[in-house]
């Protein structure tokens, strides 16, 4: 089985891919796998990011990795070939204290809360048709997370299924 995790930067998806690394299984982490086939495309300067054609990344992985059971980890895994996708979630004031703590520039930090806030990423995941599974990794540590994804490898789907996640409350304070 395929399995990407995904999600906004700041929810705990290389912590998470390092865990379950450490734990024996197979993962590959996205950022390295691009820059190791060079798939970096165009600086995008006002966003402090490189652009990434999606399309070439999915046939460069389908070429590449020839293990059954593999677990891609990035931003971009959910727009990928894969069998299900777990978005790792995180309450928008929880991430932006992680993104200051990462010295995130003041607009990443504001564009990637509002991309929380709005589900950006569940939304593209669920315009998939594939199956889409979400961990609030809020009060979750790396492990814990960890044990949730294994869990969902194992078959548990129902307390992890795709709405159970509400950020509503918090955004509707910031106005």
């Amino acid at each position: 089985m395929r399995v990407a995790i995904s999600g906004t930067p700041g929810t705990g998806k290389t912590s998470v891919g390092e865990t379950l690394n450490s734990r024996g299984h197979a993962v590959i982490e996205l950022n390295d796998f691009i820059k190791k086939k060079r798939l970096e495309g165009r600086l995008d300067r006002r966003r402090g990011t490189r652009e990434v054609d999606v399309k070439a990344l999915d046939e460069a992985l389908l070429a590449s990795v020839t293990e059954q059971n593999v677990i891609c980890i990035g931003h971009l895994a959910h727009l990928l070939t894969v069998d299900i996708i777990i978005i790792l979630r995180c309450r928008p004031s929880v991430l932006r204290q992680r993104l200051e703590r990462r010295a995130y520039p003041k607009r990443k930090i504001t564009e990637n809360v509002e991309a929380e806030a709005c589900d950006v990423i569940l939304v593209e995941a669920a315009e998939t048709g594939k199956t889409v599974l979400e961990i609030d990794t809020t009060t979750r540590t790396p492990g814990e997370t960890a044990e949730a994804v294994e869990e969902i490898l194992a078959g548990e789907r129902e307390k992890y299924v795709m709405g159970n996640i509400d950020w509503s409350e918090e955004v509707l304070d910031w106005f």
